[in-house]
């Protein structure tokens, strides 16, 4: 199984998962070990499902502002979630990888394996929730036809960026490519550094 085949299904069963309850309030349940990198894989998925409902919910015009704005300090904790959850994965990927002889015309790439991994969580959920909509019983047979159609993509970009995924693993195990990590830095949460907060 390659690596992007093990993300892959895991995003799969943290998106079901999360679905039996279909609430943003539901515990995570997560059946993998602490220090298996599947256990960050289906960390990483469930904290990006429940804040695609989060920005469900904050888009309803009638939503009453004192609830909104605390769902927004929600999804600023879960934006950072995402981002330590991210590091924590290219730290796997870094120890993976430390013995490799990096090759002298050895090239960067452009993200890390990771931030890589990110976007397929969200290719995930994406696929999902298309499938939903093409699926509609409720909705105009142009709406599903539309949105099949856009299913579609969404199914090809998730083979390519998975191959894509899988070629990078292979480049960096080979010392053809290198990884390069740059720990984030979010200044509006910091408040050294957001002028709104240390102004105050």
């Amino acid at each position: 199984m390659t690596f992007s085949e093990l993300c892959n299904n895991i995003f799969n069963q943290a998106i079901r998962d999360y679905h039996i309850k279909d609430n943003i309030e539901t515990t995570i349940n997560n059946p993998y070990e602490r220090e298996e990198i599947e256990n960050r894989l289906y960390l990483k998925c469930w904290i990006d499902t429940v804040q695609w409902h989060f920005e469900d919910i904050i888009r309803d015009p009638h939503i009453d502002p004192v609830e909104a704005l605390s769902l927004k300090r929600r999804i600023d904790r879960s934006n950072q979630d995402r981002t330590d959850l991210v590091e924590q994965i290219d730290s796997y990927f870094r120890l993976k990888y430390s013995d490799v002889q990096i090759l002298p015309d050895a090239r960067l790439n452009t993200e890390s394996p990771a931030w890589a991994v990110d976007r397929l969580s969200i290719l995930a959920l994406k696929i999902y929730h298309m499938r939903e909509q093409a699926e509609r019983t409720d909705a105009t047979p142009e709406h599903r036809e539309k949105c099949g159609a856009k299913l579609q993509v969404l199914l090809e970009q998730q083979r390519d960026l998975s191959l894509a995924i899988d070629q990078l693993l292979d480049d960096i195990q080979a010392g053809r490519k290198y990884m390069k990590v740059y720990r984030q830095m979010k200044m509006y949460n910091d408040p050294s550094t957001n002028p709104v907060l240390y102004k105050k």
